[in-house]
């Protein structure tokens, strides 16, 4: 795994020199236990780096463009052939230095439309010098991250935050949108960053600075909305669907010796298993986690899996100590993160770079082929729309309203009373409208405003076109989640743990091309009646055992709310009733320990809602408390920037001072 960075500036607001000395740092911080892990481009205006020694900057023939890259490029081979037709020479041979160099001579070929070229996993920056002109580029679906901070004529960009933070243009503050975004879905959605004047570069889009404007653009998209095609029958869909994914697993581990499969027992990587084992004469190394709980340890499931197809299976149970990670696991998701998941794929992320270099992962097939419980639920509840609207929103949303919040039925009943945007978005929410209003604190109130988190996904579900044959609203989830809780959650989390242990993911369901097939797929063989992922379990048939194919989803849990109730109750209470947490001000207390002890009584179960406000004041420690110790850059009149707002009077302040 390759952490880049980099900036382009006036020369005057930076000479070269320092330049250098802020891309090391932003670079080391990467990964701060190698220190000699980097390497840097540096030149009049521009800086580059990279995390790891063995993969350096790449410039062209004549050095006037280079690039620093992240990812892997799938369909590298053909397009190198095809690059070498045109003229181009190449000077690296191994795989993941190839697919870089192969973008850069591509960039040459193509400008900015490289991008709609490429097979893969990607975030990268192209520094074409002739033109002087940035390209930073994220893959179609968000495997890999992009940051970057727009300063007046200067940028700054990072595929993870923390590098971007040593810039001196770069102030730490809260951005309290995101924050309250994060108390509304657990993460903080693209493009937004938990940083003040942080962004993300979206999936799916490249953007370009030049002579210091920004520029984004969108160069492919998820399109649920049905195309106009001849219908075809479920027996086809099912062959091609298999053929697809057999292609794809192919194309992913062509050449790849190193390469194994992270098993959980459910449909989606048992799938994988499958596949690839047809594919490959050794047996396979599968990967699988487990916990000591009752009803929450599937590794059975996995042992089905890797009996049925002979492979080299690793296990390891997760246990309540395991927490102790929790501040590190923080400090790799570089923002507030409530996935309690991350446990787990840090464990099986740790478990499979012992043995391979790179995974298969099952990643991707619910939001393809409608495989979560809530896209059933929200098609059983259409039947309320049959209330008048009025009677919804006059009677039904001020009844929830009015219950006590520990009463029985008040989340339905104002999940029900909503239109089916505004449904579906609120059941995916980590704390209600009427929660966070109560949970927040005077300051962070008063930031906000009239900003309502919500705004945003209701206007990413009314987006796909609409027709009759949508109108059961499948596809409109699944491009909500395909743009919302695919990166920001899912992409994210495997991203940050792999990459904690220097491992490579790869999701064969994840495969552009297999996503445009399984977009034309009709929705009546994804969530046929309450049968989820339907035309998947059909695909597997044969292949994986029955009694994997025929088990209800079941995501990723952790027995979080034994674990507070147990031996983790000490870590809670302290971390967010101590002073450090009540002098920030940025959450009530009263509304903490409530929920805290409503949790420990069993009344309710708020493991998921405590988890995110520990993981929460554990970022605020890591990130926004703590400042580095030095500055790698000392300008004379730094205290003048103490209090100045905009980064555009930043960069004059620092001009100003030489």
């Amino acid at each position: 795994m390759s952490g880049i960075a980099g900036m382009v500036g006036p020369e005057w607001l930076m000479p070269k020199r320092q330049r250098q000395d802020v891309i090391n740092e932003m670079c080391q911080i990467h990964d701060p236990r190698h220190e000699a892990n980097s390497a840097t481009y540096v030149q009049r205006g521009v800086a580059l780096g990279m995390r790891q020694a063995a993969r350096t900057p790449i410039g062209n023939e004549d050095s006037s463009v280079w690039i620093v890259f992240d990812g892997e490029i799938y369909n590298h081979r053909e397009l190198r052939r095809f690059l070498q037709f045109c003229g181009h020479r190449f000077r690296t041979e191994s795989t993941t230095e190839s697919g870089a160099e192969v973008v850069l001579h591509l960039y040459e070929e193509l400008g900015d439309k490289c991008v709609e070229k490429l097979r893969g996993c990607f975030g990268f920056a192209v520094w074409d010098g002739r033109n002087e002109k940035l390209l930073l580029a994220r893959d179609r679906v968000g495997h890999k991250p992009m940051h970057f901070l727009h300063a007046g004529d200067t940028i700054i960009f990072g595929t993870e935050i923390k590098s971007i933070l040593p810039h001196p243009l770069v102030r730490r503050e809260i951005n309290y949108e995101a924050i309250s975004d994060y108390l509304s879905f657990g993460y903080v959605p693209d493009p937004k960053t938990a940083f003040r004047g942080i962004e993300k570069l979206p999936p799916g889009h490249t953007l370009t600075f030049q002579y210091g404007q920004v520029e984004k653009r969108r160069y492919w998209d998820f399109n649920f909305a049905p195309l106009e095609e001849p219908m075809r029958s479920e027996r086809e869909y099912v062959a091609e669907l298999r053929d697809r994914l057999k292609a794809t697993i192919q194309l992913q581990t062509k050449g790849d010796d190193a390469t194994g499969v992270l098993l959980s027992g459910g449909l989606d990587s048992s799938l994988i298993v499958g596949t690839l084992a047809q594919l490959k004469p050794e047996p396979v190394k599968t990967f699988a986690i487990g916990f000591s709980e009752n009803g929450f340890d599937e590794l059975e499931y996995a042992r089905v899996a890797a009996q049925r197809f002979n492979t080299e299976h690793h296990e390891h149970t997760v246990t309540p100590d395991a927490v102790r990670l929790v501040e590190e696991i923080v400090w790799h998701h570089d923002e507030p993160f409530a996935d309690v998941s991350s446990i787990p794929s840090w464990f099986a992320a740790q478990q499979a770079r012992a043995h391979v270099s790179a995974v298969l992962t099952g990643d991707g097939g619910d939001e393809l082929f409608a495989g979560y419980e809530r896209y059933a639920r929200h098609q059983a509840r259409n039947r309320y729309e049959r209330l008048p609207k009025a009677a919804r929103q006059n009677f039904v949303l001020p009844l929830s309203a009015a219950l006590p919040q520990v009463t029985p039925g008040k989340n339905f009943l104002r999940n029900i009373a909503l239109d089916p945007a505004a449904r579906y978005v609120d059941s995916l929410a980590l704390f209600s409208r009427q929660q966070k209003r109560g949970l927040l604190g005077a300051h962070a109130a008063l930031w906000l405003g009239n900003y309502v988190s919500d705004s945003a996904f209701i206007n990413l579900f009314n987006a796909p076109d609409t027709t009759a044959s949508i109108a059961n609203n499948i596809e409109r989830m699944l491009y909500l989640d395909s743009k919302t809780y695919l990166p920001g959650d899912l992409m994210a989390k495997v991203n940050r743990m792999s990459a904690a242990h220097s491992l490579e993911t790869r999701a064969p369901f994840l495969d552009h091309e297999l996503i445009e097939f399984a977009q034309r797929i009709p929705a009546s063989l994804k969530l046929n009646g309450t049968s989820s992922k339907y035309i998947l379990r059909q695909a597997a048939k044969g292949l994986v055992p029955e009694v994997i194919i025929q088990r209800p989803k079941k995501g990723f849990s952790v027995p979080l709310a034994a674990w507070f109730q147990g031996e983790l109750k000490g870590l809670l209470y302290d971390t967010l009733t101590d002073q450090r947490t009540r002098d920030r001000s940025l959450l009530n207390q009263s509304s903490i320990r409530s929920l805290m002890n409503e949790h420990q009584i069993g009344r309710r179960d708020h493991s998921r809602q405590l988890w995110s406000l520990l993981t929460l004041e554990l970022w605020l420690r890591a990130f926004i408390d703590q400042r580095p110790e030095r500055t790698t850059i000392q300008f004379r009149a730094a205290t003048d920037l103490v209090n100045i707002e905009s980064a555009d009077q930043r960069v004059r302040a620092l001009a100003a001072a030489g």
